[in-house]
């Protein structure tokens, strides 16, 4: 709350709808407290209204500063490093597959040179980052597009460019690369929309990634 509060009002109110959403009584709580006790202009009353939220509200939490609990895409986790000189070794060897540019969903042209008849990857924006193998194992010969289905605004713009992929740019086939966390489960429903929308039918693949960038499951949708 202390570094979300000064970007005003809507933010910290979407935080704490989102809390409510997960059913995270004691952070909203704590929100709503600190709130209060820093006199924040903040109008409460336009917090989401549902009996969920009421209930919620009314309960006590069961301890004042817990770290438990919160959205499982947001909650710290330190990792132990891998052997240094392990990893120096992989990363002299390694070299990008990435054949394009731009990369952002937004910003691409879905009827891009690099997306006709193309095998074509969509990953979370997370996804790279935690996988030491994802240029050589996953991107290799795929035209990319990334995009984050909790942060990016517009994403009904996603399911219209995903379509003229599928019925514009034919492209072969389309990967999705998600994180486990729940909210990242977005961008895979994104892509079946789209897949839905198309004229044509292409083969859509999920793949989805541990937090320490182990794929945990590989199915076609």
């Amino acid at each position: 709350m202390e570094r979300i509060s000064p970007k005003g009002e809507a933010t910290v109110l979407a935080h704490l709808n989102h809390l409510i959403d997960h059913d995270q009584v004691e952070y909203v709580q704590q929100g709503i407290a600190y709130i209060r006790e820093n006199r924040l202009d903040i109008d409460l009353s336009k917090l989401k209204k549902s009996k969920k939220s009421e209930t919620m509200l009314q309960q006590k939490p069961t301890h004042e500063h817990g770290h438990e609990g919160g959205c499982p895409g947001s909650r710290a986790i330190s990792f132990d490093p891998p052997n240094a000189a392990t990893s120096a070794a992989d990363v002299s060897e390694q070299t990008s597959e990435l054949r394009q540019w731009p990369v952002q969903l937004h910003l691409v042209n879905p009827q891009a040179p690099y997306f006709q008849n193309a095998d074509v990857l969509l990953a979370a924006d997370c996804v790279p980052f935690s996988m030491a193998n994802f240029h050589g194992k996953f991107l290799r010969g795929k035209g990319l597009a990334i995009a984050c289905p909790k942060l990016d605004q517009g994403k009904e713009m996603y399911v219209e460019k995903l379509a003229v992929m599928i019925d514009q740019a034919k492209i072969n086939t389309l990967t999705v690369m998600i994180m486990e966390v729940p909210c990242c489960h977005g961008l895979l429903q994104l892509a079946k929309m789209a897949a839905q929308k198309a004229s044509r039918k292409v083969p859509v693949k999920e793949i989805t990634v541990s937090l320490r960038g182990e794929v945990i499951s590989e199915d076609w949708a």
